[in-house]
């Protein structure tokens, strides 16, 4: 296999590191179906697009929450919202569901921490993400901030995926040129074609998607793979 010659690594974070590939709305969708929350598939998907739009404009996340406080938050949102279009749902399935979450995650990225040192002591790495103002706290909350030269977060530089200036800033806290950088991510709208765009060499981790199974272009992503622990074939 050809390997990327590069000198520092981008990873996206939700998707890519915490669920080895697994978009967030199915892995919630999944806990609805495990604790058989009486909620179709459309109506979850209003909820979980609702549920994003409020964390993104209302003050819901605080900064020092751990990804377990996120996922609670989204939950209850998520719920709320449910609950005023006619479903009658127990709130106490919200907090199992998000328990459950934040145990994969939990799980996932110990998993992914061999993985990321190494990589460390081969290449800086930087994190870009979108994510709520509060990523630092999560990523220490799980023992791995300290592997990343920079965090660029979405809520705290103003700038979301898939506007390709959020990974123009990755690449100027990389401080490397874009040609010599790998980005690493599970969103091919997201990560691969905005990273494309400023001229990074891209790798997608296409794993449990959740609306992108139906691309008819894929040409942003240089190469593609199915787990994160594949990495080192690559590199």
């Amino acid at each position: 296999m050809d390997k990327f010659i590069i000198k520092g690594i981008i990873f996206d974070y939700g998707g890519t590191l915490d669920t080895n590939g697994g978009h967030w709305g199915a892995v919630i969708w999944s806990g609805y179906e495990k604790y058989q929350v009486p909620v179709n598939l459309n109506s979850f998907q209003e909820a979980y697009a609702y549920a994003e739009r409020q964390m993104a404009i209302q003050p819901i996340i605080k900064p020092d929450f751990n990804f377990l406080e996120v996922l609670e938050a989204k939950l209850k949102v998520q719920f709320e919202y449910l609950i005023a279009a006619g479903y009658d749902l127990d709130m106490q399935l919200a907090d199992k569901i998000a328990f459950d979450g934040y145990s994969l995650a939990k799980d996932t990225v110990a998993q992914v921490k061999p993985l990321l040192a190494v990589m460390g002591d081969q290449y800086p790495i930087v994190m870009v993400s979108n994510f709520y103002g509060n990523l630092k706290a999560v990523l220490a909350d799980f023992g791995i901030l300290s592997y990343f030269k920079a965090v660029v977060e979405s809520a705290v530089v103003g700038v979301r995926k898939p506007d390709p200036a959020i990974y123009a800033l990755g690449v100027e806290a990389m401080g490397l040129p874009a040609a010599e950088i790998l980005v690493v991510g599970d969103s091919y709208s997201k990560d691969m074609a905005p990273a494309k765009a400023v001229g990074c060499q891209t790798l997608w981790l296409k794993g449990q998607t959740w609306g992108e199974d139906k691309l008819q272009d894929t040409s942003a992503a240089d190469k593609q793979f199915s787990t994160i622990f594949d990495l080192k074939d690559f590199v």
